[in-house]
């Protein structure tokens, strides 16, 4: 499902328009994107935990010459799926 799916879905199912369900999904991606730049986790109580987790400095290797290369550390976003999503997605 890719965005403008996920716009057509919400529309249905909040039985709202699709200009509207669209400034809703952009306002949920806007403030979670916002709150993780900030630093700060978003959890969804029965879906799952946005946050950003910290990646140490580390040395790698350049594949194709071998030679040892330093990886700068960084910011990675993540999520965490809840319990719950996890049951309802293996559910039969």
């Amino acid at each position: 499902m890719n965005k403008t799916e996920l716009i057509t879905a919400v529309a249905q199912k909040a039985e709202m328009t699709k200009k509207d369900a669209e400034k809703a999904v952009k306002a949920v991606i806007d403030v979670i994107s916002d709150a993780m730049v900030k630093g700060e986790k978003v959890q969804l109580i029965g879906f799952g935990t946005f946050e950003v987790r910290e990646r140490k400095a580390r040395e790698g290797h350049n594949p194709s010459t071998q030679k040892p290369i330093k990886i700068p550390a960084s910011k990675a976003p993540a999520f965490r799926v809840s319990k719950q999503l996890k049951e309802k997605v293996n559910a039969k």
